[in-house]
């Protein structure tokens, strides 16, 4: 039997063959069209519906599974960027403090720790910017919210959000984070 370069054979008797897995198609047929007559057929056709929805099914389950348990990761790490926005903001405030004496007036704001303050009661040392980069909102694209004298903590500031739903009150990551620890109480 001698295999010739376009895979058809020669047989003892001289005859050319072409096989297509299951039976033999006769001399001249195309390999595509020796497929599809052939047991490669189904391979040819693609996934059946079946098999299309059984995929479907894992990945929809998946992900019903996988979801919340990242979303709750990403509230998580909006609430534990708010604490740590506020724990770096009052070591601004306790240095423009160390500073001047007082700290910004609530007209001034936060924005008093980047930029000198024009209006209220003027700094008598300032040596900022006591922060690198300028306020950003708190982690829900909001403005913090900054009260000094505090009432709260009359002698120094009140600094807070409101959470994710921007309202007084709630828990998780709608629940309000302050610079003093406690509930916010009758703020707007």
């Amino acid at each position: 039997m001698l295999w010739l370069s376009d895979g058809a054979r020669r047989t003892d008797s001289g005859s050319r063959k072409q096989e297509c897995g299951i039976g033999v198609a006769e001399y001249g047929m195309r390999n595509a069209e020796c497929r599809v007559r052939g047991r490669n057929r189904r391979s040819l056709a693609g996934f059946t519906l079946l098999e299309l929805l059984v995929v479907i099914a894992i990945i929809a389950t998946l992900a019903a599974v996988v979801a919340p348990a990242v979303f709750r990761n990403v509230g998580d790490a909006k609430v534990n960027a708010a604490k740590s926005q506020i724990e770096i903001f009052g070591l601004a405030l306790d240095q423009y403090r160390i500073d001047n004496d007082t700290y910004p007036g609530t007209g001034q704001g936060l924005a008093a720790l980047r930029t000198m303050p024009v209006t209220g009661e003027l700094p008598r040392n300032w040596r900022g910017p006591y922060l690198r980069r300028t306020v950003p909102p708190d982690p829900w694209g909001r403005p913090w919210l900054y009260v000094s004298p505090g009432v709260e903590n009359p002698t120094s500031y009140d600094l807070w959000t409101l959470g994710r739903d921007g309202k007084t009150g709630g828990e998780g990551e709608d629940a309000d984070l302050t610079s003093w620890g406690g509930a916010v109480g009758g703020r707007p």
